[in-house]
């Protein structure tokens, strides 16, 4: 693979996206009936989303796996993004405090033209995930860091930002507005710029993903990709409510996941042959 990326070596950030994926932990892990039904699927919704969306009954159960499995995905999208920078020059993650901090010898310099040493990060991976509350107290944070350290910035880094942008972050603290020129709001391929001198560097980072990604999944032992099992059991569940058809069959094994001990489900459910076997 042609690597054209300076700041960091294609054998890091392989390393990287490796670990990041491994993060993903038992969200790899396959899915059966049992554990696709863990917390119990609504079959009501499942039903109105087959028939507005126009679904097949393999992409609907499809989606509703990717969807519990990507509840908690933020986690390993947030270490992707915050320990990639311990692989970059002048940058260091510290276990607790700040999610990055870089001080690089000619440091940073400010609209006005004031330069300070270091940079102190709290990364957030899209824009609109801080409630007023969060907002302010990691308002109070930087400036207990500013009064702290009179040779730095506070940076909000956002990954996902309205847009590109290197500005004053203007919020509220106790009802008032506050804001401070050494606490700033930056997109990542802003703070990406700062940090290595390379204005597309943000950009490059995204570009190598896609291929490094298959390549690791590829060299990955075939266990760690997860065979779900799912359709597979509700469609033999569906075959055993003799006299239906097909799809009726479907439609109640989704109804069989919410409502299997309800009034006159359970009868119906009893009398499935699969079950039946399945039980003995």
């Amino acid at each position: 693979m042609e690597w054209n990326i300076d700041f960091i070596s294609y054998e890091d950030f392989k390393k990287h996206v490796s670990e990041t994926i491994n993060q993903y932990g038992k969200k790899l892990e396959s899915f059966n009936m049992e554990k696709f039904n863990k917390n119990i699927v609504d079959p009501i919704k499942m039903i109105f989303d087959k028939a507005i969306y126009n679904e097949d009954w393999k992409t609907l159960i499809s989606s509703e796996i990717f969807r519990q499995r990507d509840k908690s995905s933020s986690n390993e999208i947030g270490y992707f993004h915050q320990n990639l920078f311990s692989y970059i020059e002048n940058c260091k993650v510290p276990k607790e405090g700040w999610d990055v901090i870089y001080e690089g010898s000619e440091g940073y310099t400010l609209e006005n033209g004031n330069n300070v040493k270091r940079i102190y990060v709290e990364l957030k991976n899209k824009h609109n995930t801080m409630n007023s509350s969060s907002s302010a107290k990691t308002y109070m944070k930087m400036q207990n860091q500013l009064l702290n350290d009179d040779n730095c910035v506070c940076f909000l880094v956002e990954v996902i930002a309205k847009k590109s942008q290197n500005i004053v972050w203007e919020t509220r603290v106790d009802g008032q507005k506050v804001s401070h020129n050494r606490i700033r709001r930056v997109s990542i391929d802003k703070f990406y710029e700062i940090i290595t001198g390379e204005r597309d560097a943000f950009y490059k980072i995204c570009m190598a993903l896609p291929n490094t990604v298959k390549e690791v999944i590829e060299n990955r032992k075939a266990s760690t990709v997860p065979d779900d099992t799912v359709l597979d059991e509700i469609e033999k569940v569906s075959e055993g409510f003799i006299g239906r058809d097909k799809n009726l069959g479907m439609i109640l094994s989704m109804y069989m996941l919410g409502f299997e001990t309800y009034n006159e489900f359970d009868s119906i459910f009893k009398s499935n042959t699969y079950l039946k076997n399945k039980k003995k």
